[in-house]
């Protein structure tokens, strides 16, 4: 039997996990799953893990090559553009396969209200003067909001914020998005919501705060995700499990 296939599984994401979760045990791959440290409280992963940035696309290029990477797998969230572009450039410039494992975007549907928004500029922007937004944009680009002073905000995020950071006039809720559409129904109507602002990160975990939004009757202001290029494209845990598995029949 040959040797394992080294792979770099960049990762944060329930489908990263997921994925790590079948190659575990899997004889004919060696995987490494980073993780940038974004959340303070990461949840767990199976086999290898490292914690940390790379220093740039150049600091990444040279990890693959001193460890000696086969091929890369980036299943990182849909707004981490830095990390995504840094590995179309390392893995081009080191000659590895790529691949973007990447969960469907949300589309509005019959009962929803969206204002789809380029960024977060200008979903701040889109708020009307007196609005009581539930803000569900995690805590990197919360300061965006801090301006408004007008606004009556709550705020959702895992972790706090750093201390330094600028926070929107409100509430700040520290908890993880519930998947009970009562629950998230429930938090809109305490808060008074008028607005809900997120970005369009896709699947099932967070999907309920928009069905609720949609029961509520509530205007929901919807950040695009960043255009990314480069690699091939999947859209769930089987495909990317298909493709490393040609990867390793083709050594």
């Amino acid at each position: 039997m040959s040797a394992p296939l080294p792979v770099l599984l960049l990762a944060g994401t329930g489908e990263a996990r997921a994925l790590a979760g079948r190659l575990a045990d899997d004889p004919r791959f060696q995987v490494t799953a980073s993780l940038a440290g974004a959340v303070e409280r990461p949840q767990a992963y199976p086999g290898r893990v490292r914690i940390g940035g790379f220093g740039g696309a150049l600091g990444l290029e040279e990890w693959l090559r001193r460890v000696g990477i086969a091929a890369v797998i980036d299943a990182t969230h849909p707004f981490a553009a830095r990390i995504s572009a840094n590995a179309v450039a390392a893995s081009q410039a080191v000659g590895l396969p790529l691949l973007r494992l990447e969960r469907p975007a949300w589309k509005a549907e019959g009962g929803d209200n969206w204002q789809e928004v380029a960024d977060l500029d200008e979903a701040a922007e889109r708020l009307p003067r007196g609005a009581r937004p539930f803000l569900a944009i995690g805590r990197k680009d919360i300061s965006r909001f801090a301006t408004r002073r007008d606004l009556d905000c709550l705020t959702r995020m895992i972790d706090p914020p750093e201390p330094e950071t600028a926070l929107p006039p409100g509430r700040l809720l520290l908890a993880r998005p519930s998947r009970d559409i009562d629950a998230e129904a429930a938090l809109l109507e305490q808060h008074g919501a008028t607005h809900l602002v997120t970005k369009n990160s896709g699947g099932p975990f967070g999907e309920a705060k928009l069905l609720a939004a949609r029961r509520l009757g509530l205007p929901v202001i919807m950040v695009r995700r960043p255009a990314l290029a480069g690699g091939e494209v999947v859209a769930d845990v089987p495909a990317a499990l298909a493709w490393l598995e040609a990867r390793a029949a083709s050594r």
